[in-house]
């Protein structure tokens, strides 16, 4: 198995995109990124601990490799949108990608450079460690899976979720 952790805006958009896949046996919301350990959400979304809303997805990469992982990821949420996706503003919903295991940095460049043909504006998605990773209080887990016709979730993550089966429908759990 391997793991990415990966930040695009909310973290039940980007969690309800991987949470499905085959070869994904884990998407959890979490945090990273800031100066200091045990981030909570209300700390997190003051917007001053400086972690992003992130997901710690562990796959099988014999199944579906990490440059997918990173498609479906670019996928998922606006690269250009810096420090914010559509009303979410902050940089605790910046784009960004953690590599957490050899050679992911080295894809994660790939990836970027192959996704800005497809963009007219510049990708602002950073390269970051993972400091001080902690997985999410439990109520953020399966949020999208438990609340579908919340607000939000139907206004925000639905369409992005659709987006996502719609091109790669193929690595859907049936």
């Amino acid at each position: 198995m391997a793991r990415a952790i990966l930040g695009g805006g909310c973290f039940w958009c980007v969690e309800g995109a991987f949470k499905q896949l085959k070869g994904v046996s884990s998407a959890l919301p979490a945090y990273a990124g800031g100066p200091k350990p045990n981030p909570t959400y209300k700390g997190v979304c003051s917007g001053k601990t400086g972690h992003a809303e992130i997901v710690e997805i562990i796959f099988e990469p014999s199944i579906i490799d990490y440059n997918t992982i990173l498609e479906i990821f670019f996928t998922v949420h606006d690269p250009t949108q810096l420090n914010r996706q559509g009303g979410d503003i902050g940089t605790q919903y910046r784009s960004c990608i953690m590599p957490v295991e050899e050679g992911q940095e080295e894809i994660a460049l790939e990836v970027i450079n192959t996704m800005q043909q497809l963009y007219n504006e510049r990708i602002v998605t950073t390269i970051e460690p993972a400091t001080n990773f902690l997985i999410a209080e439990e109520y953020h887990h399966d949020y999208y899976a438990r609340n579908p016709n919340q607000g939000y979730c139907t206004a925000v993550v639905s369409p992005k979720l659709s987006k996502v089966r719609s091109k790669y429908s193929h690595l859907y759990k049936q």
